[in-house]
């Protein structure tokens, strides 16, 4: 078997955390808003299951911060985003769908209010600082817009709430889901959100120090030795398991926020004043006709590069498979795919054809988990 590797420049950079990982066994990586993605150390299998079960370490530098700054600040970033802003509270983040004119996805990143004039936006893999920067220059807008050195650590898995207390103590136990503060350790403050790509639960710390961030990773593994800590990254299985969506994978910019089920973060009846409003409202007048599901497939692996038909029993087209893997859970075929009406029916049958064989699989609401 050949094995291929990645040429690093300044077009795909490492992260802080590279070298440490790759003593620690990265076996694959993917590229991801410009930079090297952990995305296996070793059985993907396994590593869900140990996911499932214990502590992981993810060097996800790859998520990275659009920082808008200065008196129009919250202005912009509602501009971006269809899920009202307004009511949003310092020390919070915001899941919020960032369209364009059309309607379309541009991204679905977590948004952090920090102040009411400095906000981080935390990209899922596209071009989020020039969209803001262009709709900033377009309207005037008085901020300051920037990528910060912020490389993130994630502390994922069950085991994580008290890997986390014993380093940085009991405080950050009272932290609610998807809030964050500042919590210090060794002299140095970071700023930890209870967040994270995984539904097993977790902390994200969002590292603006670099030597005290990789001191912290040390002493992270140091510390969590007694919960069976591991490093890890973004698990295929876990996350499509939960329903997790991936911006590029699972949707794109020809793909708009209705047919994505994200109808609780689109607000089309307050004052708000956003990008798209009146095409959003045309959609859901005219009503969609595509929408994001489930599939199970009887087959034992898949490997999807692109999109793959779905078929009904007359062969004609239905959906397109979009993100796929074997869950040993369910022994089967998990998928996310994007159905055409009617079909989007739970129980509608598809074929998929599969290394040149044909497998039966029915359509299912997400999560599976």
């Amino acid at each position: 078997m050949k094995i291929f590797s990645i040429a690093k420049s300044r077009r795909l950079r490492s992260s802080p955390y590279t070298s440490r990982i790759e003593k620690q066994g990265v076996t694959a990586y993917t590229a991801y808003n410009h930079m090297l993605l952990p995305s296996a150390f070793g059985s993907i299998e396994d590593s869900c299951d140990h996911l499932k079960k214990n502590v992981q370490i993810w060097d996800v530098a790859g998520e990275r911060q659009v920082e808008i700054i200065g008196n129009d600040s919250s202005k912009l970033v509602q501009l971006m985003t269809c899920r009202d802003l307004s009511k949003s509270k310092d020390g919070r983040c915001y899941y919020c769908p960032i369209i364009d004119d059309k309607g379309g996805l541009i991204n679905d990143p977590i948004i952090l209010r920090l102040n009411i004039n400095r906000w981080w936006i935390s990209v899922a893999d596209s071009d989020v600082i020039l969209f803001a920067k262009g709709l900033a220059i377009g309207k005037k807008f008085d901020v300051e817009i920037s990528e910060p050195d912020v490389n993130i650590l994630a502390v994922q898995g069950p085991k994580s709430f008290k890997l986390m207390e014993n380093v940085f103590g009991n405080e950050i136990t009272k932290l609610k889901f998807f809030g964050f503060d500042y919590f210090e350790f060794k002299g140095t403050r970071h700023l930890i959100a209870q967040s994270g790509w995984s539904k097993q639960g977790g902390y994200e710390i969002y590292v603006e120090n670099t030597n005290s961030g990789l001191e912290l990773y040390d002493y992270l593994f140091e510390a969590g030795k007694e919960f069976d800590v591991k490093p890890g990254c973004p698990n295929l299985i876990e996350r499509i398991e939960s329903g997790l969506l991936s911006y590029g994978n699972d949707m794109d910019n020809n793909d708009n926020p209705f047919e994505c089920g994200f109808d609780k973060f689109i607000n089309l009846d307050s004052d708000i004043v956003f990008l798209g409003k009146e095409n959003l409202k045309k959609i859901k007048l005219d009503g969609i006709k595509r929408k994001l599901m489930g599939v199970q497939i009887d087959a034992k692996e898949i490997n999807v590069s692109g999109s793959i038909d779905l078929n009904d029993e007359n062969n004609l087209k239905i959906g397109e498979l979009r993100s796929g893997c074997y869950s040993p859970h369910f022994g089967k075929v998990l998928g996310i795919a994007m159905m055409k009406k009617p079909f989007w029916e739970v129980s509608q049958i598809v074929k998929i054809q599969i290394n040149n064989q044909t497998f039966d699989g029915k359509v299912c609401d997400l999560p599976f988990i």
